[in-house]
């Protein structure tokens, strides 16, 4: 925790994130001022940053997982209870202080910006494309902190001395300011560009998340369209990797790790690269989707058979296919089984691809893979647990189709989830999202056709104007965007959006104490449905309306000496809040 103290006041002054960051140093021909002084120097930064994706969705504390942990979907398994999480104490899961490490990616994003006008350049357009995507990384990044954390200070700039002065910005102004940002951004950025790298079409895309956020919804159906109608296509037919496997499906293909980069894939608009045979220091520990997302069917104490002994081992083809679950996100049945409930279909008949048998691994599928177990090959039973109530807690059905990343051929080491490149946007969100839109302007026939867009491709069966509800809209994105989408801060902009023009009973006066994201979670997610029958390590499942806010840092919070940055209400230290700035200067 030593370093957090200084991680937004500090950290900002050196290009490095080494630990002896304050001890001066001459300059060296690594120093910046010997690095920005042409195209190059400036895209060796950029490299950077589109390195900086992969912390969404690699390594085992990645920051999708906190967000599918924090949401209907999910619970923090070694973490239940949002009671004990406060600005200080951060427990397992580390809720607390991501804040930090997005500030240091922010930081990276601000040296361009504030440098980008140091040399003279001998191309405009060059100039304009490098600033182009900065902005674009920086307004990305702090959507996400807006998400998570809510008003906070805007570092729009790189600093290169101690600064202990910061003050709070409303959300609002944030917003704003991203909006102007990526305004221009959109007009620079490529229409194509190396893989890996954001392009014009994932800056509309993030544009068209931020007009949601500042209800500008005619301006954000524009943007989403300029995606649709742009070189990109929903894919409909086999391709890639397995596309000759008449068992798999498109849906399949669609989330093969190898097949999301790939030129047939028109409907990606910018995923991150993680190859396992990448050089060292090129890639990721891995995914870990297997570890973070499966449940631990292979513990001694989950799977006994009729005798207690260990029906499940952590060796073989079950143990290479579902990896060693922890799980660090444990699945609520809402996730699992009633967004398949439609059309008086369930999760084992419906025609959804997206839940066919193939994509999923269901409890009832797991068989005993023991060979020195009594019930060796028998289909698992939940009464042969310690306490056979609990089953619904430890044993859950996975999205095989999304966490199964093997192991590379050559590489050693127990299944977590290998490297593998991933989406941070595609195409099926634009629709999404643009659905969202007409739903806002009232025009839901325009939404439905949006949203059986994406399900005529999954052969679900097309919904009427009449189903369109913004609830719908979220089960629509679980079903389709599992482990792509930030799904507590997508929860969390609905709540504002609701809030600020007072629908539902929403309001911005108390929405700390009532909000949609509450409401939602606390009526869908199985483990705070049952929170008084269950007790995980100790936790009993629990959340309360301030928590679709995460608390943020004291250290930073103390260490801001001749500022203040606001506590989020609902946490110690909120009593102490200053009027956040409504301008960024």
């Amino acid at each position: 925790m030593k370093n957090i103290v200084f991680s937004l006041l500090l950290i900002l002054i050196s290009i490095s994130c080494s630990d002896d960051f304050l001890k001066p140093e001459p300059l060296s021909f690594y120093s910046p001022e010997n690095i920005f002084v042409n195209r190059e120097g400036f895209e060796s930064l950029l490299i950077t940053l589109r390195k900086d994706l992969r912390q969404e969705n690699t390594e085992q504390k990645n920051f999708l997982a906190h967000q599918y942990a924090a949401s209907e979907i999910g619970v923090p398994w070694l973490q239940m209870d949002f009671r004990q999480l406060t600005p200080t104490t951060d427990q397992y899961q580390q809720f607390v202080n991501q804040i930090n490490t997005i500030f240091s990616i922010v930081k990276n994003s601000n040296t361009i910006i504030s440098r980008i006008d140091n040399i003279e350049w001998e191309n405009e357009s060059d100039r304009n494309e490098i600033l182009a995507e900065a902005l674009w990384h920086r307004s990305y990044w702090y959507y996400r902190l807006v998400g998570n954390y809510g008003d906070l200070p805007f570092v729009k700039e790189e600093v290169t001395n101690a600064k202990l002065d910061y003050k709070t910005h409303s959300r609002w102004a944030i917003l704003e300011k991203m909006q102007e940002d990526m305004e221009w951004a959109v007009q620079w950025l490529p229409e194509s560009a190396v893989k890996g790298a954001p392009t014009k079409g994932a800056g509309n895309h993030l544009l068209t998340k931020i007009y949601l956020a500042n209800l500008e919804f005619d301006k954000a159906i524009g943007s989403a369209t300029e995606v649709i109608n742009g070189p990109y296509a929903l894919m409909e037919n086999r391709f890639g990797q397995d596309k000759d496997d008449q068992l798999k499906n498109v849906i399949w293909d669609l989330h093969r790790p190898k097949n999301r980069n790939l030129d047939e894939n028109t409907e990606t608009i910018l995923a991150f690269i993680d190859r396992y045979e990448a050089p060292d220091g090129a890639r990721s520990g891995g995914t870990y989707t297997m570890r973070v997302y499966n449940c631990s069917w292979w513990h001694t104490n989950n799977g006994k058979d009729s005798e207690g002994n260990r029906g499940f081992i952590d060796n073989g083809a079950l143990y290479d296919s579902l990896g060693r679950g922890n799980p660090d996100v444990a699945l609520s049945d809402y996730h699992s089984y009633e967004i398949w409930k439609e059309y008086g279909n369930d999760y084992k008949n419906t025609p959804d691809l997206r839940r066919a048998d193939i994509n999923w691994y269901d409890v009832e599928e797991l068989r005993y893979n023991n060979p020195n177990s009594v019930d060796y090959g028998k289909v698992w039973d939940k009464n042969n647990m310690d306490i056979p109530g609990e089953y619904w807690a430890r044993f859950y059905s996975m999205p095989f189709y999304k966490t199964y990343v093997p192991n590379h051929p050559d590489q050693e080491g127990r299944p977590m989830g290998s490297n593998g490149d991933w989406y941070i946007f595609r195409l099926a969100e634009t629709f999404l999202l643009r659905a969202e839109a007409y739903y806002w302007k009232g025009e839901l026939g325009l939404a439905a056709d949006d949203i059986n867009e994406v399900r005529k491709r999954a052969e679900a069966i097309p919904i009427s104007s009449a189903d369109v509800t913004i609830d719908y809209i979220f089960d629509e994105r679980a079903r389709e965007l599992f482990l792509e989408e930030p799904r507590q801060n997508e929860l969390n902009r609905v709540s504002y959006i609701l809030a600020k023009l007072n629908r539902d009973g929403y309001s911005l006066d108390n929405i700390h104490e009532k909000n949609w994201f509450f409401d939602r979670v606390i009526s869908l997610n199985t483990f705070y449905l049952r929170a008084d029958e269950v007790s995980i390590l100790g936790w009993h499942p629990y959340i309360e309306p301030h928590n679709f806010q995460w608390p943020i840092d004291d250290n930073l919070i103390n260490a801001n000496t001749l500022g203040r940055i606001n506590q989020n209400k609902g946490y110690v230290g909120s009593e102490r809040n200053e009027p956040p700035l409504e301008v960024i200067e």
